[in-house]
């Protein structure tokens, strides 16, 4: 329990004793307690892809746009979202900072279910294009309150692997949200166009929300660096207690007090040591995300290009997609074993790979393997920057500073789609995948040459 004693209470003494905490069922009840939060995040950010051919069909959207920014096509849609998701990150970033985790956490995600309802009650571009900029708003915010959050809470030692863990909860949505589009996109259940079933699927988020906020404590990190020690003490004496009491002895000695940073405003972004890993991340969020969701949001609209019908695509899709939690499970061994920034590099590079054979690939076999792949890649290379730029940050502009650098991707996305979009039209899925690559070429540099160690280090020891 509580060995350091009220009167040694502060910051650097609550974020010793989280880090020694053993991980047990407690621990992992929290991490898995964020990972279904994350599922309904991820599950509502990338039903795009799936409804995308359907929302083409029906006539709502476009394929393609007749300029590069047209207002009524896929690209569109796509880039509502992630203006909505930029605004959520640059703007909004701070909350989860002011307010504290838990609440934002919740907040955020009742925001963008009741959003999404909307989205599936409109009957234009218009309509689609503002909600889904509502809905992304939200989304925005609670991705880097999650990931705030989980790094706080999660020890050192298995920092990696919670992350791990809550992408693979997260990333089961992928096949959910691939099957329930394969069955009821080309349906109209009770009437109702089957992408409206699958868009209001996603707020089922808001009943669970109720049910996630109980079983979780504000994060002690946060409580302390607020100056609410009495607080942080008191939940984190909580948590030991019931850590200690599964662990069956007494807890490890806390580990030496690290200096805790005193950074807490937008300005503290750009001092010395923190400046540099502002533009380091920021340049590799603009180029990540091409690779991420260059294949996530357009795979279907991939295969229709190349030949093949809006049914059997989303057949494909289905299967690709079960591959989707399998990277983050895979990362579940990785994460805390071997350095995150290589792991970074090494899946950026087979999404480079993977991608031209993808773009090239003609038969169901080499379509899907490829498909898998590259799912495979991105989701590793995703658990493990989600979790690389919250821990190069200090505590008490964590969700400021990574929705920050968060932001450039989500604005890149924005721009990226429509460049996409343009490309595909007339250069082909190969020529959408040479453009991948070179940003996975930007990405493998960036963090490869400049990208500092994190793996098993104190959150506090890696700012220091």
């Amino acid at each position: 329990m509580n060995d350091s004693g009220a009167a040694r209470v502060s910051a650097g003494a609550i974020s010793a004793r989280i880090d020694r905490l053993p991980p047990t069922r407690t621990i992992w009840t929290i991490i898995v307690l964020l990972g279904f939060g994350m599922f309904f995040e991820l599950y509502d950010l990338l039903f795009s892809a799936y409804v995308a051919p359907s929302l083409v069909k029906s006539g709502l959207l476009t394929a393609t746009t007749a300029g590069l920014f047209g207002t009524t096509g896929v690209a569109s849609f796509i880039a509502a979202l992630f203006t909505g998701l930029f605004i959520g990150t640059i703007l909004c970033g701070f909350l989860a900072d002011r307010f504290g985790r838990r609440a934002i956490f919740t907040w955020s995600l009742l925001w963008y279910s009741a959003a999404n309802i909307m989205v599936a009650l409109q009957s234009d571009a218009a309509g689609l294009n503002f909600w889904r900029l509502v809905s992304g708003v939200g989304l925005g915010v609670e991705m880097v309150t999650i990931g705030a959050y989980l790094s706080e809470l999660a020890p050192k030692a298995i920092r990696g692997r919670a992350f791990a863990v809550n992408q693979a909860i997260g990333f089961i949505c992928v096949p959910v949200v691939s099957f329930l589009a394969y069955m009821l996109v080309p349906t109209a259940p009770l009437g109702l166009e089957g992408w409206r079933w699958v868009v209001l699927i996603g707020a089922l988020a808001a009943p669970v929300v109720v049910f996630l906020r109980r079983g979780l404590p504000e994060s002690p990190r946060w409580l302390a660096k607020h100056g609410r020690l009495a607080e942080a003490d008191r939940v984190l004496s909580a948590l030991e207690a019931k850590v200690e009491a599964e662990y069956g002895r007494p807890l490890p000695p806390p580990g030496p007090e690290e200096p805790v940073s005193p950074a807490s405003r937008f300005v503290d972004l750009w001092v010395p040591g923190i400046r540099g890993r502002v533009i380091l991340m920021s340049v590799f969020n603009i180029f990540q995300t091409v690779g991420f969701y260059g294949f996530a949001n357009w795979v279907p609209s991939l295969l229709v290009k190349q030949g093949i019908t809006v049914s059997t695509s989303l057949g494909y899709t289905t299967l690709i997609a079960l591959a989707a939690p399998v990277g983050p499970l895979i990362g579940f061994f990785l994460g805390d074993k071997f350095e995150r920034k290589w792991i970074i590099v090494i899946a950026a590079g087979a999404i480079l790979v993977c991608g031209l054979v993808f773009g090239q690939a003609r038969g169901s076999a080499l379509i899907i393997a490829m498909g898998v792949a590259l799912t495979l890649a991105a989701n590793i290379m995703s658990f493990s920057f989600h979790a690389y730029q919250q821990e190069l940050f200090p505590t008490g502009i964590r969700a400021r500073a990574a929705g920050f650098v968060y932001s450039w991707s989500r604005l890149s996305v924005i721009f990226s789609s429509f460049i996409i979009a343009f490309v595909l039209a007339r250069s082909g899925a190969f020529g959408v995948f040479v453009f991948i690559a070179a940003a996975m070429g930007v990405v493998m540099a960036t963090i490869g040459l400049f990208g500092p160690r994190t793996t098993n280090l104190a959150l506090e020891e890696i700012f220091g």
